[in-house]
């Protein structure tokens, strides 16, 4: 493997330099005493490693290591610090292991012990993925990944901002996002300096998890923003809206196909999580599903299937139970059946939630039209 070393610290850098050399296990392809000469470096010629001091003027490591992500996420990243203080964070951040100042050879040769590991595990991940591996990202009721190689897996999120973080950057789906647009919307309580130490760290713990999990998706950093990216993952967000149909059904085999997509649905958008900024989206694929599903409950009772038009309609009133329109279907399902108790039970109800909650009552052509009927 071929490393380069950075460090502003010249008698520090040469110290490191004679302990490599002197192990023989990595390459040094070259040592910088700036964060962007390293970075000028790693723009021309590719290293396997970075030995990176976080304590250095104008770019310090923790943003050059964002820079380094950018260019290359495959890069191993060890930091260098010389305050005890900064090494718990150091490791937490974006790194395979810490080194304190002065480097021993006793410690540096764990470091180099734990890097031969990674390289082999990820040998062996790459040689153990399947052709025929499906993966699907799914966000509907709940930030889930299914794996058909292997179902009943399930990715756990370090913690819950690691889950909403990247929540935040699938919901703009490969758009970027100004690095404090996402601390203003994940931790706004907090200090602009510590709520930024937390998305890197995050945004690390992220990069680790779809590593291990083998996920084809990319959390990418350019120019201060994030943005994510994946290849060979469907989504079922994007495949309900590919699918998603608003106009009246005229065909069973159109009234198939959009039950299938209307099956994606497992619930509102990442409905289980409450998060404020997912709101307007959540209210739009609602609105979208309402309407996909109340042209299949209409074809459905023009093609004389009241009980199943009526089974859909009520689980629809639970997602709106305001709704007129649901409300008209659901008592025309019980007049097609013949149940005028369950229809005169249904619409007194429906008028009482009408006037306890909203002070309303049912528009006057719906009223005259159940009059009639019963």
């Amino acid at each position: 493997m071929k490393a380069i070393l950075i460090d502003d610290e010249k008698p520090a850098l040469q110290h490191l330099e004679r302990l490599l050399t002197k192990d023989g296990r990595l390459k040094i392809s070259g040592k910088y005493t700036s964060a962007r000469l390293g970075l000028q470096h790693l723009q021309q010629d590719k290293a396997d490693v970075v030995f990176l001091d976080i304590g250095m003027p104008e770019m310090n490591g923790l943003e050059a290591a964002e820079h380094i992500a950018a260019l290359d996420r495959g890069i191993q990243i060890v930091y260098i610090t010389a305050y005890t203080e900064y090494a718990i964070e150091a490791f937490e951040q974006n790194a395979v292991d810490y080194l304190l100042k002065p480097v021993t050879t006793q410690r540096l040769s764990k470091t180099l012990e734990r890097l031969d590991s990674r390289e082999k595990q990820s040998r062996v991940v790459e040689e153990t993925s399947a052709d025929n591996r499906s993966l699907s990202i799914l966000c509907f009721k709940r930030l889930e990944f299914l794996d058909s190689g292997e179902l009943g897996r399930k990715l756990q999120w370090r913690t819950s901002k690691a889950q909403e973080v990247f929540a935040l950057l699938l919901h703009h789906r490969g758009q970027w996002i100004l690095k404090d647009t996402i601390v203003d919307l994940v931790w706004p309580a907090f200090q602009p300096e510590k709520a930024v130490t937390n998305l890197h760290t995050t945004v690390y713990h992220i990069r680790k998890l779809l590593k291990i999990w083998g996920l084809n998706v990319l959390v990418e950093f350019s120019q201060e923003r994030y943005r994510l990216t994946y290849e060979e993952v469907s989504f079922d967000v994007e495949d309900f809206m590919l699918g998603w149909r608003g106009t009246p059904i005229e065909t069973d085999q159109e009234w198939v196909n959009r039950e299938r997509v209307l099956a994606l649905y497992r619930g509102d958008y990442l409905g289980e999580h409450h998060y404020d900024w997912a709101e307007p989206r959540r209210k739009e694929l609602q609105t979208a599903y309402l309407q996909m599903a109340l042209c299949s409950a209409e074809y459905e009772l023009n093609t004389a299937r009241p009980s199943t038009s009526l089974s859909r309609l009520l689980s629809l009133q639970v997602v709106d139970p305001y709704s007129e329109d649901i409300c008209r279907l659901i008592l025309r399902s019980y007049a097609d059946l013949g149940d005028f108790i369950g229809l005169r039970k249904h619409y007194e109800s429906y008028k009482a939630l009408l006037h306890s909650e909203l002070g309303i009552h049912p528009n006057s052509v719906m009223d005259s039209w159940v009059q009639r009927v019963l």
